[in-house]
């Protein structure tokens, strides 16, 4: 099962969010412009403290669109709603509503849909309740699918059926185990679309 102590409840209920402050980054010329700050503060996301984690940030979001399970902003209820007739472990990933984190993991356990907030630190991944992190929020998902209690089983796409293009995909990343990629003898427009996601999920 999905370790998690504090969730996002079975009842569609999301902890408050968290009220947004201007980023001390924010330059003085920023706060001359009115409607460039109130773009600015529209994201809920915190500022970075190093570079190093903007880019897997960066890096998870683009993956995260070549998933197919990532469905972007989504309230708690539109997620349990989405999942409730499907099969005991299936998720699917969606932007957290809470100010300080980026991103949640909402899937069907044994009692019906559950939330839990990804947390984001140390430049590592870990779900709320657990003591397990990752350097790749993908591992994260592939560590669960693989549990012996598989808390954890299938992805809930957006398009039901994948196209041939991703299903190739899938299987070479099987085949080769997500490595050495740029070994693989194909051309290297091939090869940027095998790059773009290259987890087996």
């Amino acid at each position: 099962m999905v370790a998690h102590s504090t969730v996002e409840g079975n009842q569609g209920t999301e902890e408050p969010q968290v009220s947004t402050e201007p980023s001390p980054a924010v330059s003085q010329s920023q706060r001359s412009r009115p409607s460039q700050q109130a773009a600015i503060l529209q994201t809920h996301f915190r500022p970075f403290n190093f570079a190093r984690d903007f880019k897997i940030i960066a890096k998870t979001t683009s993956m995260l669109e070549e998933s197919g399970f990532y469905w972007g902003p989504m309230t708690v209820e539109e997620a349990h709603q989405k999942l409730k007739k499907e099969p005991v472990g299936t998720f699917l990933i969606r932007d957290s509503r809470q100010s300080d984190v980026f991103f949640t993991l909402s899937y069907i356990g044994q009692h019906g849909p559950v939330s839990v907030r990804i947390n984001f630190k140390n430049s590592k991944f870990s779900l709320t309740g657990s003591k397990e992190s990752f350097d790749s929020l993908f591992k994260l998902l592939e560590h669960y699918i693989s549990s012996p209690k598989k808390g954890l089983v299938r992805p809930y796409r957006k398009e039901p059926v994948q196209t041939l293009q991703q299903l190739c995909r899938r299987r070479i990343i099987e085949t080769c185990d997500g490595k050495d990629i740029d070994r693989i003898p194909v051309h290297p427009i091939l090869k940027d679309f095998l790059h773009a996601f290259p987890h087996p999920l």
